[in-house]
C-alpha cells in the first residue's frame, strides 16, 4: 500500500512538473513572436499573484552626420528618447542589416503612366543599392498579391525574380496587398523591418474602410514603410480628362502626302495643328474625375503613412525621376538602427487602442537623427 501510494505521488509531481514545462514553453513561445512590445513576466512564488512585467518598444532610428552621410558608432547615451512628451532613455541600440520586402505594383485598369518596366526599373535601382548584407524579398500585386522572391542576400536572384517573375494585370488588389506584405514581415523572426512600396496606392474595389485598417495595422508594427508614388505623374496626366479634353495628339486633317499637294496657301491651312479635341461623354468625364479623386486621396494616406513610420516618401514628376531617386530609399534603410526603450506607462495599463507619438532627438555633436513615430497599441483581450 505504501509503495502504491509513493508511486502515486511520484507521477503527480511529474504531472505538474511538465505542466509547468508546457506553460513555459508557451510564454517563451509569445514572447518570441512580440515584434515590437516585449512583456517578460518575473517569477514569482506559487503562492504569490503579484506579476511584474518588463516592457521594451522597438523601433527604427535613422543617423547621418552633417553632411548626409551615415552616421557610425551610435551608443544608447548619445539618444534620448520622448514619448507623448515623457522622456526615456534607450535601453540598446544596435546596428543589423536590414529586411526590405519590395513590393511592386504591377496592375491598374486605369493607368496612364506606370508601366512594368518602369516598375521593374524602379525595384531594381532600389535592390542594387542596398548593403550586400541587407536581405530582400520581392512582391508583386495586380489581381491579386503573391511573393515572387523569398527572403535572400542574393543580389542576381533578386534580380531575376524582378525581371523575370513579375507580370502586368487588369486589376489593383491594393489592400490585400498591404495585407499580405504584413503577415509576410511579421511571420519571420526578423529585425529592424522596412517595406518599399513602388505603387499609386489605389485599389480596383475602392475599399476605404479595409484600406484606413489595413495602415492602422501597419502602425502596430515596428515596420518601416517607404513609398516611391506614381500619384502626381498620375494626377497630371489624368487632369484634362476630367474637363472632357483629350490629352493625346489631334488627328490630321488629311495624310501629309496628299497636302504637299496643294498650293501653298490652302497645304498651311491643311496643315496647321488642330484643337485639342473635347469630349462630351459625361459617363467617361464622370469616371477621369473619380479616378483622380482616388489618387489625390491615396496620395495623402500613403504620406502619412510613410511619415508616422518614419519612412521615406517620394513624390516624383516623371517616371525618369522615379528611378532617379530610387536609391534614397536604399540609402535611408541602410542608415538605420534599431533602437529599444522601456515604457513609463506600461502597455498593460491601456485600455483599447493607444495612440502614442515618439521621437528621438541626438545628444552628440554631430549626429542627425531620424525617427518620428506614431505607435499604435492595442491590448485589446484578442491582442493579447
Amino acid at each position: 500500500m505504501k509503495r502504491a501510494f509513493a508511486t502515486i505521488v511520484a507521477r503527480s509531481v511529474i504531472a505538474l512538473a511538465v505542466t509547468f514545462i508546457l506553460l513555459t514553453a508557451s510564454a517563451a513561445s509569445a514572447f518570441a513572436q512580440s515584434g515590437r512590445v516585449q512583456q517578460t513576466p518575473t517569477p514569482t512564488p506559487a503562492d504569490d499573484t503579484v506579476r511584474v512585467t518588463t516592457e521594451e518598444i522597438k523601433l527604427n532610428v535613422l543617423a547621418f552626420d552633417e553632411s548626409g552621410k551615415f552616421f557610425s558608432g551610435v551608443t544608447a547615451g548619445d539618444l534620448v528618447i520622448t514619448e507623448n512628451d515623457r522622456l526615456h532613455q534607450p535601453t540598446s541600440v544596435r546596428r543589423l542589416p536590414a529586411n526590405v520586402l519590395i513590393l511592386m505594383d504591377t496592375g491598374g485598369e486605369l493607368r496612364s503612366v506606370k508601366s512594368l518596366d518602369k516598375t521593374r526599373s524602379v525595384a531594381r535601382a532600389v535592390a542594387l543599392a542596398l548593403a550586400p548584407g541587407d536581405s530582400i524579398a520581392v512582391m508583386q500585386y495586380s489581381d491579386r498579391p503573391e511573393i515572387v522572391d523569398e527572403w535572400t542576400t542574393d543580389r542576381s536572384q533578386t534580380l531575376a525574380a524582378i525581371s523575370r517573375k513579375t507580370n502586368f494585370g487588369r486589376r489593383s488588389a491594393f489592400v490585400d496587398a498591404i495585407t499580405m506584405a504584413t503577415d509576410f514581415m511579421l511571420r519571420a523572426p526578423i529585425e529592424n523591418r522596412h517595406l518599399v512600396l513602388i505603387t499609386d496606392g489605389t485599389d480596383s474595389q475602392g475599399r476605404s474602410s479595409a484600406k484606413f485598417d489595413a495602415f492602422q495595422r501597419l502602425l502596430t508594427t515596428d515596420i518601416s514603410v517607404h513609398v516611391l508614388s506614381y500619384t502626381l505623374m498620375e494626377s497630371g496626366d489624368i487632369e484634362p480628362r476630367t474637363k472632357g479634353i483629350s490629352n493625346s495628339p489631334p488627328p490630321k486633317a488629311m495624310p501629309d502626302e496628299v497636302a504637299a499637294g496643294l498650293p501653298n496657301g490652302v497645304r498651311d491651312t491643311a496643315t496647321a495643328p488642330r484643337a485639342k479635341t473635347i469630349s462630351l461623354d459625361r459617363t467617361l468625364i464622370k469616371r477621369m474625375k473619380s479616378r483622380k479623386a482616388d489618387l489625390e486621396d491615396a496620395q495623402e494616406r500613403l504620406e502619412r503613412l510613410a511619415e508616422n513610420t518614419n519612412g521615406e516618401f517620394i513624390l516624383p514628376l516623371s517616371p525618369a525621376e522615379m528611378e532617379l531617386k530610387a536609391p534614397l530609399v536604399a540609402r535611408m534603410i541602410d542608415a538605420a538602427y534599431v533602437v529599444t526603450y522601456m515604457p513609463k506607462i506600461p502597455v498593460v495599463e491601456t485600455r483599447g487602442i493607444a495612440e502614442r507619438i515618439i521621437d528621438v532627438m541626438s545628444k552628440r555633436p554631430g549626429l542627425i537623427v531620424q525617427a518620428r513615430r506614431k505607435l499604435l497599441i492595442d491590448t485589446s483581450p484578442a491582442k493579447k
